[in-house]
């Protein structure tokens, strides 16, 4: 990549690239090179004056992931009740004041929570068992999805991670509509941050979760899982593979969950009657 190429996509990535200096190695032979990494910094969340949690996160689309990690995390149960997100930025990272309702607030005091976020840390701080499994809903609609739409979904969000792209170290969420349209995409260097952020913008547009498809570029985890449950999504297809875990979650709270996304292949672990195929001769 050109230098000059590479300027202006490092200044379009705003802070969440940075250009450094390497050494390249390849078949015995060294040259000094450049090369672009992620920017991860220490994320933390403040509600209503108390620090709950730090996390590390890509500084981008911070009040998307405020709005998402609420909603995702069941502090607040609905937008409104985010009264407002103001970002700081201080010598050791970002911090977030955020408000929330009062009786939301009353709420999470009880919880207890003291959460030191690491990158793919979805349960930091948790306290006890009983804390982990917290979706005790069902998701009850039964919206289909065409199958050639899922992997449709599936290339078209590869071409739609510049910060992939140019640093080869964030994970991407993105939202697809029935028609497997890609709709919109977040990304971040933590898998639980992207689909925080988009589940926040998602919110912030007032959308349906119940019309469309979770699309995720890392492994299906409880964790992943139970975010969409809480969110009402239906179906998440990930391009790899889900943990125990998460089948057992999926199944419980009527999640269809595909994993092995490929170019013309996956594996359906729950709930595949929402899922239309081209050829049903094959199933079992």
């Amino acid at each position: 990549m050109g230098d000059q190429k590479l300027a202006g996509e490092l200044n379009h990535g705003m802070d969440t690239l940075k250009q450094v200096s390497v050494l390249r190695v390849r078949d015995g032979q060294s040259i000094s090179a450049h090369d672009v990494i992620a920017v991860e910094v220490p994320v933390a969340l403040e509600y209503n004056g108390i620090s709950h949690v730090v996390m590390l996160a890509s500084p981008a689309d911070l009040d998307d992931f405020a709005l998402g990690f609420s909603l995702s995390e069941g502090i607040i149960a609905q937008s409104s009740e985010l009264y407002g997100c103001e970002a700081e930025l201080t010598h050791e990272g970002w911090l977030l004041h955020l408000d929330i309702a009062s009786e939301r607030f009353a709420a999470l005091k009880e919880r207890r929570r003291n959460l030191a976020g690491r990158t793919g840390c979805g349960l930091c701080g948790t306290e006890s068992l009983s804390q982990v499994a917290r979706c005790s809903t069902t998701i009850v609609h039964r919206h289909h999805v065409a199958e050639d739409a899922v992997l449709n979904g599936m290339r078209a969000m590869h071409h739609l991670q510049p910060m992939q792209r140019l640093s080869g170290a964030t994970h991407a969420a993105a939202w697809m509509n029935a028609q497997g349209q890609v709709e919109l995409v977040r990304e971040d260097v933590g898998r639980h941050n992207a689909l925080d952020k988009l589940i926040g913008v998602l919110a912030k547009q007032k959308q349906d979760f119940s019309t469309g498809v979770l699309l995720i570029t890392s492994r299906a985890s409880y964790e992943m899982v139970q975010k969409a449950a809480i969110m009402n999504i239906g179906v998440v297809a990930a391009i790899s593979a889900p943990t125990s875990f998460a089948v057992e979650l999926a199944d419980h709270a009527g999640v269809t969950l595909m994993g092995f996304m490929r170019d013309q292949s996956y594996v359906v672990y729950t709930h595949a009657d929402r899922l239309d195929r081209n050829d049903l001769s094959n199933q079992v």
